[in-house]
């Protein structure tokens, strides 16, 4: 017969009439790819930005720490507080 398709494709035709023709789910496979594609576009920009600007790349980092840092002794307090 034909080729084999996974089980989450659905075949158009045989999908029922819809008013724009195509098929209304996405295959899974598709949201897969762009997730991963994304994410190592991600990884990639983050290490181009650490190669081309150390010093600002590691005061990005310290400013997050700090950031986090705060925001938990923050919320530390507020929950001392509520006793």
């Amino acid at each position: 017969m034909g080729r084999s398709r996974p089980p989450h494709w659905v075949d158009p035709e045989s999908a029922g009439s819809h008013s724009s023709g195509a098929c209304p789910l996405a295959p899974l496979e598709v949201t897969v790819n762009l997730k991963k594609v994304v994410t190592w576009l991600v990884v990639a920009f983050v290490v181009f930005y650490v190669i081309q600007a150390p010093e600002q790349s590691a005061q990005l980092v310290r400013n997050a720490g700090n950031a986090l840092g705060d925001a938990a002794s923050s919320l530390a307090n507020f929950v001392k507080s509520l006793t």
